[in-house]
């Protein structure tokens, strides 16, 4: 089995502190902090991490679904928007939204859309994620040249 590895290294106190995410493979190394996580300071944080994460793994179902069926997509460009707020069990990521566009050509929008929603459902991510309330799909087709 593979096994992927990141580590946090965090100093101080919650609101003063601050710290360092490293992904395994070195290519990602950046700082956050309260302000980057919980309001609009500079820096990344663990839910937008999240939020890249989910974006790969759902192209990368998407492309998987689309080539079952025998698609090939020239693009597809996927943003999830990851939203964190207040709840009686405190900050909680309390809905994702996917927002996928596509160039692929002979295929209906229908049918483009519900192998969207498969590759939602089925996207390991997603399956991680399942304890968030919501998680929304917006898929637009682009006819391919």
């Amino acid at each position: 089995m593979t096994v992927r590895e990141a580590s946090a290294e965090w100093q101080g106190t919650l609101k003063e502190g601050s710290g360092r995410l490293r992904l395994g493979s070195g290519v990602f190394e950046g700082a956050y902090s309260f302000p980057s996580r919980f309001e609009n300071g500079p820096g990344t944080n663990p839910e937008e991490l999240i939020a890249a994460a989910h974006a790969g793994c759902f192209s990368m179902a998407l492309t998987a679904i689309l080539g079952r069926d025998g698609h090939v997509a020239q693009n597809i460009r996927t943003i999830a928007k990851v939203h964190l707020g207040a709840t009686e069990a405190g900050p909680t990521i309390t809905r994702i939204e996917l927002e996928t566009e596509a160039a692929i050509t002979d295929l209906a929008d229908d049918e483009f859309e519900c192998l969207a929603q498969s590759a939602k459902a089925g996207c390991l991510v997603s399956r991680a994620l399942a304890g968030v309330p919501r998680i929304t799909l917006k898929a637009t087709l682009v006819k391919g040249k």
